[in-house]
């Protein structure tokens, strides 16, 4: 369960930047969504290994968190996008620096 009082300890802030972008696809939508808009099931398509219940559930959050924009068009069938918002732009250095750093990690790590 998330905790909001984060004045334990200087790693306190370390864990609100987890807690906000954590977890298995989290930073891969972010990813995604940092250089374009994209519907529901562009996402879906761009990782195929995620359920649309959880892509539903962890888009839900990135938009609680306010990292994210969920735009809604009055049309049949409805259409729905997601694109980042102002304050989760200020995530591209690290989900950059994360990228970058996957890419050595995968370089340097022998294949199984």
């Amino acid at each position: 369960m998330k905790h909001t009082d984060y004045d334990c300890n200087l790693g306190c802030p370390v864990e609100a930047t987890l807690n906000t972008i954590g977890g298995k696809w989290k930073g891969v939508i972010l990813y995604h969504l940092l250089t374009k808009t994209h519907r529901f099931n562009e996402l879906d398509r761009l990782m195929p290994s995620i359920t649309q219940r959880m892509l539903t559930k962890q888009l839900r959050e990135l938009e609680a968190d306010n990292v994210i924009l969920r735009k809604v068009y009055p049309e049949i069938p409805p259409k729905v996008e997601y694109s980042m918002t102002p304050y989760g732009q200020t995530l591209a250095p690290i989900i950059n620096a994360l990228h970058a750093w996957g890419i050595q990690h995968l370089e340097s790590t022998p294949r199984k």
